[in-house]
């Protein structure tokens, strides 16, 4: 049986009592909301927190709004809340692509996108999602707020620019005219960490070329975006060809790791096929979105 090393336990009821309670118990302490990635790593001892400061009555962070060309989402806000949204499925359809092929119900109705962001495991699928939807991150802290994007939110794996006694408060992610996003993952099993997954924001011109276009992929070790493949792709108009030299530029670019998930020839022909199927599917969004 595995148990977690002893920790203290508080409970936060608003963000500035939580931001009170991780300065109180020190940079040893963690802030737990669905606690799906850190309770595991606890029982493994792979995290010894000294005290957990639980945040699910800070209500203020749960909201989806819309504030003109941005969607505003609290770090709070549930992957069933993303999933169940009609705001979200309209603006941004990768958002319900990667929340379907997430874990399951039990973590959906529980975990949160604060909580997966903050993680900042390579293999979640929000955090690619959130880099090709170029969203920013709001951190807010005893010293004020800051405004990051997700590749300064972002450090390296498992570490974030939070400091201890700060909080992940929302995302913002802008809106596009003429835009389309998609994402698709290749899983051992149903629910299962990806093996390799793709996401792609495509926003087009009114002449129908590709105006802008950011490519991410999970789990095969690429830090930011497919920059290469994505510039091939900017200023063109969107085809077969193109999207098959984006795909293999994307497989280049990748660095995975041979695992128990697969062979490192494996992963990067993964990376290949959903780049393409990605791109595929973003463009035709967006061309739906460009003739309604």
């Amino acid at each position: 049986m595995q148990i977690p090393a002893p920790f203290d336990y508080v409970r936060a009821s608003t963000v500035d009592n939580a931001f009170a309670l991780l300065e109180r118990h020190g940079p040893e302490s963690r802030v737990v909301a669905g606690g799906h990635s850190l309770l595991p790593m606890m029982k493994l001892r792979l995290a010894r927190p000294e005290c957990l400061v639980d945040i699910n009555d800070v209500f203020e962070l749960d909201f989806v709004l819309r504030d003109g060309d941005t969607l505003r989402i609290g770090a709070m806000t549930r992957h069933s809340t993303l999933l169940e949204s009609a705001e979200i499925a309209r603006l941004f359809p990768i958002v319900g692509d990667a929340e379907r092929v997430i874990a399951d119900p039990t973590v959906r109705n529980r975990g949160t996108i604060g909580g997966s962001l903050c993680q900042a495991d390579p293999a979640k699928d929000l955090s690619t999602v959130c880099k090709v939807l170029g969203a920013q991150a709001v951190v807010r802290g005893p010293a004020g707020e800051r405004l990051l994007s997700m590749s300064e939110f972002h450090r390296g794996p498992y570490e974030t620019a939070v400091a201890h006694n700060e909080l992940l408060c929302e995302v913002r992610i802008p809106i596009r005219a003429r835009s389309g996003s998609a994402y698709e993952k290749v899983e051992r099993r149903v629910g299962d960490w990806a093996v390799v997954a793709a996401g792609a924001s495509v926003t087009l011109a009114a002449d129908g070329t590709i105006d802008d276009v950011r490519i991410g992929l999970t789990a095969v070790g690429i830090v930011g975006t497919a920059t290469e493949a994505e510039a091939v792709l900017r200023g063109r108009h969107p085809g077969e060809d193109l999207f098959v030299e984006a795909g293999r530029l994307a497989a280049l670019a990748s660095d995975p790791v041979a695992d128990q998930r697969g062979p490192v020839d494996y992963k990067r022909h993964l990376a290949d096929e959903l780049t393409r199927r990605v791109l595929r599917r973003a463009t035709a969004r967006a061309t739906e979105t460009q003739e309604g």
